[in-house]
């Protein structure tokens, strides 16, 4: 009878207690998220007004890997956030040569302004419906896997081979697929496949940096053939 007692017992304690592990992930992570938005974009309105040149293909997919590979290894010690900020300081900097870019274009600064309004809208929506549905969004990992490596090679392929309607068709692709991960990380949080917020927050990080610059090249495109 004891034993059956302290069995009922410890069972909801257990539950309670994973129930406040998920939450701590989610503040942390949103916390830190919002860090490295911050610090991102301030990065990148220094290459803005320093009109600091693109890096390249080559140093970005380095850099970015390189500091992705750290982050994961370190991503369970203090030396994960610093790590943190130096890959999304990194991918800052990167986008402030594309900013400056559409700056320069016609109706560039609302063009800007768009993308940044339709990336927070889509981002707080969708993260706010798998937070407030608590549905499971895992079934969607394997095809967003394939579909970003694949979306990845196309790119690489329009530019190697400047197909400019190539280039869009993978901007429209990454829009979607980066919603789809957006959906997918927020669940994995929620039910436990994501337990350190140092990867859910470069996760989301990415998927937002995607997310701006795919929508900041299509809405480039519609007001250039405007």
């Amino acid at each position: 009878m004891n034993q059956a007692n302290t069995q009922a017992i410890a069972l909801p304690r257990t539950g309670t207690e994973s129930v406040l592990a998920t939450n701590r992930v989610i503040r942390n992570t949103y916390l830190l998220l919002s860090m490295t938005l911050l610090f991102a974009a301030a990065t990148a309105a220094g290459a803005v007004a320093l009109n600091l040149p693109h890096p390249g293909l080559i140093v970005t997919l380095i850099g970015y890997f390189g500091l992705l590979f750290a982050t994961t290894k370190l991503r369970n010690s203090g030396w994960g956030l610093v790590s943190v900020f130096a890959l999304t300081g990194f991918m800052g900097y990167t986008l402030g040569p594309i900013v400056s870019h559409y700056l320069g274009l016609p109706n560039g600064g609302q063009t800007v302004m768009t993308a940044m309004a339709g990336t927070g809208a889509i981002f707080v929506g969708l993260s706010g419906y798998a937070l407030i549905t608590r549905k499971d969004f895992s079934f969607m990992g394997g095809f967003l896997m394939v579909g970003i490596l694949v979306a990845f090679v196309a790119g690489l392929a329009a530019i190697f081979f400047e197909i400019p309607a190539l280039s869009l068709a993978v901007s429209a692709a990454f829009v979607l697929l980066m919603s789809g991960l957006i959906l997918y990380e927020t669940s994995n949080i929620i039910h436990g496949g994501e337990t350190n917020y140092v990867m859910a927050t470069v996760t989301l990080f990415v998927a937002i940096f995607n997310l701006f610059t795919s929508l900041l090249q299509l809405l480039g495109f519609m007001n250039s053939s405007d």
